[in-house]
């Protein structure tokens, strides 16, 4: 597989990888891959989000439907496209009443490039699943259809039907 890195292109080979569903995050060195998500990026605010001092932009920790320390209060929840947009309209997490969803851009922006299953920062972002989370932006396409990041590997992304039930991960601040 290669990805892209800034500009630079990088050969990454995935054939002794574990791919298997429910298998456990793996990670490539930092001399294979360099962090794209550093935590040191982060400041955690103790009370369920985070800011990214890169982008300014400040996350949610959980997965829409669970919090706590380690997201293990609660279910995360799969909703379709409209349902998602909703209920980072109606948030009031930690006091904030501006959150929404992240376009696919931003979304991307939390990607962990060097691991898979799932390909996040599970320091900053815990529990997180490996499976896709809506994004705000909708297919110029496909009127029915909007984009999605799945955290497998690379943060792949495409567009789904906006009936799908898809995990979603709220932000607040930057565009």
């Amino acid at each position: 597989m290669i990805l892209r890195i800034g500009s630079q292109m990088v050969l990454v080979s995935l054939l002794a990888m574990p791919l298997a569903a429910g298998a456990a995050q793996f990670c490539l060195s930092e001399s294979q891959v360099p962090t794209s998500t550093p935590t040191s990026r982060f400041t955690d605010h103790s009370d369920g989000t985070v800011t990214d001092a890169e982008t300014g932009m400040m996350w949610a920790k959980c997965a829409q439907g669970s919090s706590g320390a380690g997201c293990s209060v609660g279910v995360w929840q799969i909703l379709n496209w409209g349902a998602a947009l909703q209920a980072a309209e109606s948030s009031e997490l930690a006091g904030y009443t501006d959150w929404r969803l992240p376009n696919i851009k931003e979304l991307h922006s939390i990607v962990e490039l060097r691991c898979g299953n799932p390909a996040v920062n599970l320091a900053v972002f815990p529990s997180t699943p490996e499976t896709e989370f809506w994004s705000s932006s909708p297919s110029t396409f496909d009127s029915s259809a909007a984009w999605a990041l799945q955290f497998i590997i690379g943060g792949s992304v495409g567009t789904y039907l906006r009936n799908e039930l898809h995990a979603v991960r709220l932000v607040r601040g930057g565009s």
